[in-house]
């Protein structure tokens, strides 16, 4: 079901009604946990979490500079064959996952196959983190990173590789501290060119 709260606008802000209501949520929660809210430290903790929370999702406001494209420069080469790669990384990330709103934290590296038109590198660092900050899964993120750049500069292929650190595995449940998630999304030449792959793979520092 899509959320009556996002449109392509973005997300509607909180109002101060809002606002009051969920730290007051919050409040409840955290003192029946066993937090002293009239301690002065945590006084206003519910504030700030609620305050966290809508910075750590304002990806769902989008990022109008994403769209700024150029094109590409091509001396002496093929117009239609992927003759560079570009590689960018590592694009630090942190997203909160879907399933218990606790950080997952890591980076990003992508590469790309040019065709007819490029972006500047700042703008690979602003599509990663327009969708971590959502509530969001490390797959979805990796997915929606290539979708955007096959729509914005239709390249010859694209990868994502994530890596991240999720605590919610490591703050509860079987509390594994030292696990590594990795994702890796391929489209277009990427997809059965192996050996694109692997010079990606290198270009990043991935082979270890």
């Amino acid at each position: 079901m899509k959320n009556a709260y996002i449109s392509e606008a973005g997300r509607k802000p909180l109002s101060s009604q809002e606002r009051e209501r969920f730290e007051g949520y919050m409040a409840e929660i955290f003192s029946r946990l066993g937090m002293d809210l009239d301690n002065e430290p945590c006084r206003r903790t519910p504030h700030r979490w609620v305050q966290a929370l809508v910075d750590m999702t304002d990806g769902y406001n989008g990022d109008p500079n994403i769209e700024v494209v150029f094109k590409r420069e091509c001396v002496n080469c093929a117009q239609d064959i992927p003759t560079v790669q570009i590689v960018e990384g590592p694009i630090e990330f942190a997203s909160l996952c879907e399933h218990h709103v606790l950080p997952f934290i890591g980076q990003a590296y992508i590469g790309c196959l040019r065709h007819e038109k490029i972006i500047g590198l700042s703008k690979f660092t602003r599509i990663v983190r327009k969708y971590a900050r959502r509530f969001s899964v490390q797959e979805r993120i990796a997915q929606e990173v290539a979708n955007e750049l096959e729509r914005i500069i239709e390249p010859h292929g694209v990868i994502v590789h994530l890596r991240a650190h999720h605590s919610c595995t490591q703050c509860r449940g079987v509390r594994e501290m030292g696990a590594l998630t990795r994702t890796i999304e391929r489209r277009g030449a990427y997809i059965s060119n192996y050996q694109l792959v692997a010079e990606f793979m290198s270009l990043a520092g991935l082979n270890h």
